[in-house]
């Protein structure tokens, strides 16, 4: 036994506290699948409309307002956190199991229940740390208003529902639901802000006197409220400050390019050693590391937007601070925005004039977005066990060869195919988000790509049900 495995060890006593969901001792219906995946999801969208007992105040500028859509949270509501708890025990585990600094059989049971456990424990810390973080700075007014009961009560209510997105995914991995909790909430709020932006009957008084914030709504009052047609379309198409009819298409858009570019793989063909005759495939996609690129370089982004905005609060002087981002409000949002330092150059342009008016701008965005999504897909497959070597690895133990190559080529020829996949897939990735951002989707680039890449794994995973049974949703 290594110290990896000591390290391991340090979780067993607490394996027995742990809240743990049972893996299914039976092949779930298709049709039940749905329903606990569909029930799981009335407990997410429910805890993220309860409000929070005991806060003071929500208002002012909301400092994690960039975080919301990919982190499925909600501002003043049980829902506060999000699945930033579990997102990041997760991405700690993998890195820490992927760089062999924790080593882990996953052939031994038991290694499998320490690893899940140490996951769900430190996913339970972090909720703990970030609840009390989060009364501490005054999130939800000042510790002297709120009281130690009023405080203890609102970090007890953040647990909770840390604990309750941990098992609810757990519920789902476990194979009683379909995909992952943490997929499955991260598309629903997405597509929500999506269709709410679109669709929405709220009234909003902007200097041109009040408007239907949805950009369908927008369109059909101005059309029937106008006398000049023209003029109308004009203002439903192109509107400042509101979503407008050019949004709402440039994400349909964006949507119908990601599908369809899901489809671009290359497939090796591999055989049975044992079997003569039996053939098989290993698909290797453009999309090669799927949407972690996105989610690993929104966590980068959204950190250094928290730790800029906390630095340029209390040292706004500072060159230093100033250097690493400068911000004000928005008269229109009333969120904090970056107007200089690296916060600002990271961020996307807010609109296609905005890149034309300021180009330094829109060239480095460009560049560094393509650059840190091909090397974080480069480094993701080192980590998650799917380079060649771990692919190569996994085909001979169970005793697959590539038609024309010896056995001993297997990981040269994959080395040939999949760290090309993975840096030229982020590359896509990264563009796509960048084109997204400026021609001004709905729900911001990122978003969009995290929804659409997640809506397409659940539709194969559906596929999949519905061919392993018969008939849809299992009667």
């Amino acid at each position: 036994m290594g110290g990896g495995f000591r390290v391991l060890h340090l979780v067993r006593p607490f394996l027995a506290i742990l809240p743990e969901v049972q893996s299914a001792d039976r092949k779930i219906p298709f049709r039940e699948k749905v329903i606990y995946t569909v029930i799981s999801l009335f407990i997410f969208l429910v805890c993220s409309q309860l409000p929070l007992y005991g806060i003071h105040s929500t208002t002012g500028a909301d400092p994690f307002y960039w975080m919301r859509a990919i982190l499925a949270s909600n501002r003043g509501t049980v829902m506060e956190l999000g699945i930033t708890p579990i997102v990041t025990s997760g991405l700690v585990m993998q890195l820490l199991t992927g760089s062999k600094i924790i080593e882990v059989d996953n052939n031994v049971r038991e290694d499998r229940a320490l690893l899940n456990g140490a996951q769900k424990l430190l996913g339970i810390l972090i909720a703990f740390g970030e609840a009390v973080a989060y009364v501490v700075s005054g999130m939800y007014g000042s510790t002297d208003q709120l009281g130690i009961g009023n405080s203890f009560i609102i970090i007890l209510q953040l647990c909770a529902a840390g604990i309750i997105v941990i098992c609810l995914d757990e519920l789902l991995q476990k194979g009683y639901g379909l995909g992952s909790g943490i997929s499955l909430f991260i598309a629903t709020n997405i597509c929500e802000s999506v269709i709410w932006k679109a669709f929405s009957p709220t009234t909003i008084n902007s200097g041109r006197g009040a408007e239907f914030e949805g950009a369908v709504i927008a369109l059909f009052h101005l059309l029937l409220t106008r006398t000049d047609k023209v003029r109308a379309l004009r203002e439903a198409f192109y509107r400042q400050n509101l979503p407008n009819v050019t949004n709402l298409l440039a994400t349909i858009l964006i949507f119908l390019i990601v599908t369809y570019l899901q489809g671009f793989r290359v497939v090796l063909p591999v055989r049975s050693k044992n079997a003569r005759g039996q053939q098989g495939s290993y698909p290797i996609k453009l999309f090669y590391t799927s949407n972690m690129p996105i989610i690993l370089h929104s966590a980068l982004i959204t950190n250094l937007y928290f730790i800029s905005q906390l630095l340029y609060k209390r040292y706004g002087g500072n060159f230093l601070v100033n250097l690493l981002g400068i911000w004000k409000e928005s008269e229109y949002s009333g969120h904090s925005i970056p107007v200089g330092g690296l916060a600002y150059y990271v961020t996307a342009p807010s609109s296609l004039a905005d890149a034309a008016a300021n180009p330094f701008h829109a060239l480095f965005y460009v560049v560094f977005m393509l650059s840190v999504c091909a090397l974080f897909s480069k480094t993701w497959i080192e980590v998650s066990g799917s380079s060649a070597r771990d692919v190569a690895k996994q085909l001979k133990e169970q005793q697959m060869v590539m038609p024309g190559h010896r056995e001993s080529n297997l990981q040269k020829e994959l080395n040939r195919y999949i760290p090309t996949a993975a840096a030229f897939g982020g590359v896509c990735i990264g563009a796509l988000t960048v084109l997204a951002d400026f021609m001004g989707a709905i729900g911001s680039g990122t978003g969009i790509l995290l929804a659409v890449t997640i809506i397409y794994q659940y539709f194969e995973t559906f596929e999949k049900e519905k061919a392993s049974e018969l008939g849809f949703f299992g009667f």
